[in-house]
């Protein structure tokens, strides 16, 4: 079998495209959407995420401010600059760049960020909307996952999806989108994890296998089944020597294996990162929407709310 690779970076640009011309219709009506970044200490991985968040969030016409504070602030700095960030009327996102460091608690920090700036989605208040089946924001690699299975013909509605891994990032905020009813939703879904007794069979039952484990080649061949679709969420580091950054970008999946078994994959990179980057620009697009209280067409993406 011959195994399609999903290209997110064309996907996320339609995204942006279809982004940047709400922002211009927003900016007719008087509003320059947004976006503030706010960066603790130098990890560089971090630096190369919050650039190429930028990047985009200006090519899209998104005002885009990156905050940086030192490495060794204590906790009570950042929920400051947050408090000033939620009263700025120029603001209509806020992200707090994860992870944090040790001495912050990235739990108080979510909280922290006004729900109607939160376009992390990982606000108690938005995280509860969903639960409850009607998103506001939504946390932005699960949205883009659901995004690019849709933009690529691989509908979940029906299908059986098994995500592996549960975390508030990924995991969670998934199922809870996938078991939505209406579009990308009505999926029958799984949760994996570590204590999963079995995971490789029921893996193998999955029209949909999504990886997130956090773990590099976690997912083999022998765990998917024939014909099945594979997201690989894993973005993972391997000291490389023979690179010249001294490392190499790895998935949760071992595509050699998975290749030819899987009808679909997304490649690591230009998977599911791509996406994540333009569901940020989604958020924060239908947070200028909300801020002025006028809708700016139908709201495709971003999951927003009717206003």
């Amino acid at each position: 079998m011959s195994t399609r690779m999903l290209d997110g970076q064309a996907i996320a640009a339609e995204i942006q495209a279809e982004v940047k011309a709400r922002v211009e219709r927003l900016k007719r009506c008087g509003c320059a959407p947004g976006l503030r970044v706010v960066l603790v200490g130098d990890d560089p991985a971090s630096l190369s995420y919050i650039g190429a968040k930028a990047r985009a969030a200006q090519d899209s016409g998104i005002a885009c401010e990156v905050l940086r504070l030192p490495a060794d602030s204590p906790q009570l700095e950042l929920l400051e600059v947050i408090s000033r960030l939620n009263e700025r009327a120029d603001t209509h996102g806020i992200l707090v760049q994860q992870p944090l460091p040790p001495q912050i608690d990235p739990a108080v920090v979510s909280e922290a960020v006004h729900p109607d700036k939160d376009v992390d989605g990982l606000h108690p208040c938005n995280l509860g909307w969903l639960l409850a089946g009607a998103p506001r924001f939504v946390p932005c690699t699960a949205a883009g996952i659901v995004e690019l299975l849709l933009r690529t013909g691989n509908d979940p509605a029906g299908k059986r999806v098994v995500v592996i891994g549960r975390s508030s990032l990924v995991g969670k905020p998934l199922a809870a989108l996938l078991m939505q009813r209406g579009r990308g939703g009505d999926a029958t879904v799984t949760v994996c994890h570590t204590q999963t007794v079995g995971l490789a069979a029921i893996a193998r039952t999955a029209d949909i296998l999504v990886a997130a484990a956090g773990r590099p080649g976690f997912v083999t061949g022998g765990m998917v089944r024939e014909g099945a679709v594979v997201v690989d969420v894993g973005i993972n580091r391997i000291a490389d020597p023979s690179r010249r950054r001294g490392y190499r970008i790895a998935g949760d999946v071992d595509a050699a294996s998975v290749a030819g078994k899987a009808a679909a994959l997304t490649p690591v990179p230009g998977g599911v990162g791509p996406m994540t980057v333009a569901m940020l620009l989604a958020n924060t697009a239908r947070a200028a929407e909300l801020h002025v209280c006028t809708p700016v067409g139908d709201a495709v993406v971003g999951y927003g709310r009717p206003i």
